[in-house]
Order: C-alpha cells, then sequence, then structure tokens
C-alpha cells in the first residue's frame, strides 16, 4: 500500500492509501479525489485522468508506454516531462509518498 498526495488545481491536497495493484486513477476514484474523471474507466482511451508527476517522482514511476503518450496529446497543457495518465500508473510500495498535481481542466 501507498501513500498518495492528490494536489487539486487550487493547491488542496487529499492525501490517500492506495492499496497496491490499483491504478493511481482508481486510487482516487474510490476515495472521491476532485480532479481526475476518468471518462474511459481506465482504458487509456481519453486523457481525463491527466496529472503532472512531482518533478521528484518523475523517475521513480514506470516510463509511459507509446500508447499513454499519444493520449497525452490530446490532455489539457500537457507537459512533455512530468504529464501522465493516472490509469496507467500501478500502485506499488515503491511509490509511497508519491505526489501529483492536477491541471486546471480535464478535457
Amino acid at each position: 500500500m501507498a501513500k498518495i498526495t492528490y494536489v487539486e488545481f487550487g493547491g488542496k491536497e487529499h492525501v490517500v492509501e492506495v492499496p497496491n495493484g490499483l491504478t493511481v486513477m482508481e486510487g482516487a476514484r474510490d476515495n472521491g479525489i476532485p480532479g481526475i474523471e476518468a471518462d474511459c474507466g481506465g482504458a487509456c482511451a481519453c486523457s481525463t485522468c491527466h496529472v503532472y508527476v512531482d518533478a521528484a517522482w518523475v523517475d521513480r514511476v514506470p516510463p509511459k508506454q507509446a500508447m499513454e503518450a499519444d493520449m497525452l496529446d490530446f490532455a489539457y497543457e500537457p507537459d512533455p516531462v512530468t504529464s501522465r495518465l493516472t490509469c496507467q500508473i500501478k500502485v506499488t510500495d515503491a511509490l509511497d509518498g508519491l505526489r501529483v498535481q492536477m491541471p486546471e481542466k480535464q478535457i
């Protein structure tokens, strides 16, 4: 299980424990975190679970796969380094302390 901090666009923080095996998106959904819509339910078919991974964590999360990189082209103001789709980040103990920031909006 990992404690993940979800930071809303306005700065409000939500720290939740997410079980291993779930995705960062499922952790947000299951805990009612605003700002992650996840319209496709985690199929990597939209960009509504887009976040900016804290700079200290960019090299510690699994790398982006091609499909995720393609979907990030549709996200609101994607950053080439920190933008990720939370449906593509599986939670493990190694992600304990992960911080993600929501964009101003999801599209």
